[in-house]
């Protein structure tokens, strides 16, 4: 099972998105477990990123939503960087 880390950063970006997003709360859970289970599973579309997001990796938490976050496989340890819209996470 992966370990899931929240910087103090993505707490306050998930603060935000949640305040105007209450609604996806469960989902955003559901995606968390999912993560911590099997972060390779096909439902969560886990890809890499480039540029200057090289290294990181995303996740839709729906069509329109997106977490970036940064997967150590060989810690088995995921950190969540971002959570946001298309265009506000891969800016």
């Amino acid at each position: 099972m992966y370990s899931i880390t929240t910087p103090r950063q993505f707490l306050r970006q998930a603060r935000r998105f949640f305040k105007k997003h209450p609604d996806l709360k469960p989902r955003f859970a559901e995606v968390i477990n999912e993560l911590q289970l099997d972060p390779f599973q096909p439902a969560l579309k886990l890809h890499p990123l480039g540029g200057k997001l090289s290294g990181c990796h995303a996740v839709s938490l729906t069509y329109s939503y997106r977490i970036t976050l940064t997967l150590l496989v060989t810690d088995l340890e995921i950190i969540l960087l971002d959570i946001g819209s298309h265009d506000e996470v891969y800016r």
